[in-house]
């Protein structure tokens, strides 16, 4: 059952993505179709069924990254759940570019995760993140982005800082209620072991034994970009997200994403993942929408 999927929607996915058909006859499962297909067909299905015969509970997503795999000269295994929900959602990468990125995150202090929006930037940084203090390998989260508006100006907000900066870390918010109850939530942040502050509110601090995240950060300067790097401190675990095809500061303004890539190149300590519209796992529309931006910039 976990490898066919309800309704069988795991076999039609890979019939779909490697043109081969299947259906089970017996205890053995029959794919017919042209060899080099079948061959394909037979690995998705073998790395599949291992990730089954674990535990996993597979969808169409991680047939795509079976798919990706069998294409690979060395097949590799699908990977592990990174975090299991209390509802009971098991959360994995679901493309090679977002197992790319949770293994930067396990192997590096730093990790800079650049890519459109819908790859998963921020969802999968805050598992991580929220996955680290489960385990006691670290004693909170803080999780920070630039309070810049997109495009339209809000004007002055009501309400104290917390009220005024809320607006603009709700994605942040919204990935944290993807993992945790809401109560917990609620006294993760009464207590302070989970903080979600703007980028301002960074200077001057050494924020140790803990995993720390910016979000768009396409929309910090290269000072602030700056200043927010050289917080790390001892026992820390820290990811910039962000997307430069978006960027919100004034005209004038640059970015200190941009040169990300070549200023940090070559540092064995710092991940750099690059992740693009195949790696989009929202509505399938929204990777042609980054497709037909990309080609009339």
């Amino acid at each position: 059952m976990r490898l066919f999927g309800p309704f069988d929607a795991n076999l039609t996915a890979i019939e779909n993505l490697c043109g081969v058909s299947l259906h089970a006859d017996g205890d053995g499962l029959v794919i017919a179709g042209a060899s080099d297909a079948v061959d394909r067909a037979e690995r998705v299905v073998r790395g599949m069924l291992d990730a089954a015969v674990r535990g996993a509970q597979l969808t169409p997503h991680d047939v795509s990254l079976a798919a990706s795999d069998a294409r690979a000269p060395a097949q590799r295994d699908l990977p592990d759940t990174l975090f299991r929900t209390s509802r009971g959602k098991q959360i994995r990468p679901r493309t090679p570019g977002q197992r790319a990125f949770t293994e930067a995150i396990a192997a590096h202090p730093l990790t800079f995760g650049i890519g459109p929006a819908g790859t998963g930037k921020t969802f999968l940084a805050v598992v991580m993140a929220v996955r680290a203090l489960k385990e006691r390998r670290v004693s909170r989260i803080v999780l920070s982005r630039p309070a810049v508006e997109a495009g339209e100006k809000l004007g002055f907000l009501p309400g104290d800082v917390k009220e005024k900066v809320d607006p603009y870390l709700r994605p942040l918010y919204d990935a944290l209620a993807e993992c945790l109850d809401d109560g917990v939530v609620a006294k993760y942040l009464e207590r302070g072991t989970i903080e979600i502050a703007p980028i301002a509110f960074m200077r001057g601090r050494t924020l140790s034994d803990g995993f720390v995240i910016l979000d768009e950060a396409q929309n910090a300067t290269r000072a602030q970009l700056k200043m927010f790097l050289t917080r790390l401190g001892e026992g820390s675990t820290m990811i910039v997200n962000g997307d430069v095809t978006q960027i919100d500061l004034p005209r004038g303004v640059e970015s200190g994403l941009l040169e990300v890539p070549r200023r940090f190149a070559g540092i064995p300590e710092i991940g750099l993942v690059e992740l693009d519209e195949t790696d989009v796992v929202r509505h399938p529309l929204v990777a042609k929408i980054i497709r037909a931006y990309a080609a009339d910039p």
